[in-house]
């Protein structure tokens, strides 16, 4: 009964991703954006916690659930609006998540926890939000270091600094594994061996 539920609120999530307007190249494969990510992160938080709880698990699924209706150009340019966008971001993945998960049956506990790890409360304290973090982070170097490391070379290794300084050992080597071009390899490499 519970997998099924599970079942049935993961299956609804990407039915909430299925318009997406993005699409993204991933592993030779052109699909949704915000789909694919989602089911790379169920893959990477597969990998790093085996033992995932419901809802770490239905967290990395909904991480950007309709993440192109607050668009970057909703909030103002710079440092302060950027923050301001995240924020909405994350209210709003969340926001859509309890609805979802409302509908499917699950309790305001589990809600309540899903939300906490959408916006990450208690990373560096709470195991799952790390896990949680980290498949971030292996997303981000995966399907987006590439493109961004053409469109803003200069800001590249500030980048890469601060992906790995949020990131948990386990989750460093993993990224470290990561079939990346050799410059961003060398790059990540560097890094990683200057903060041992």
């Amino acid at each position: 009964m519970a997998d099924e539920r599970l079942a049935r609120a993961l299956a609804s999530i990407d039915a909430a991703n299925a318009d997406d307007p993005q699409r993204i190249r991933v592993r030779g494969e052109e699909r949704g954006k915000e789909q694919a990510h989602a089911e790379l992160m169920s893959e990477w938080v597969a990998k790093l916690a085996p033992d995932a709880s419901e809802a770490l698990l239905i967290a990395a699924r909904a991480h950007h659930v309709r993440r192109w209706e607050i668009p970057r150009s909703s909030h103002p340019d710079g440092r302060r609006g950027y923050l301001e966008w995240r924020v909405a971001l994350h209210d709003h993945h969340a926001a859509v998540t309890a609805a979802i998960l409302e509908r499917e049956g699950y309790g305001p506990k589990l809600v309540e926890r899903v939300r906490n790890i959408l916006h990450k409360r208690g990373l560096g304290r709470d195991p799952e939000v790390q896990a949680f973090e980290d498949a971030l982070c292996l997303v981000f170097l995966e399907t987006q270091l590439g493109d961004f490391s053409a469109r803003y070379a200069e800001k590249l290794e500030g980048v890469v600094r601060k992906t790995l300084k949020k990131m948990s050992a386990a989750g460093i080597e993993q990224a470290l594994r990561l079939p990346l071009a050799d410059g961003a390899r060398e790059l990540l490499t560097r890094i990683q061996s200057e903060s041992q």
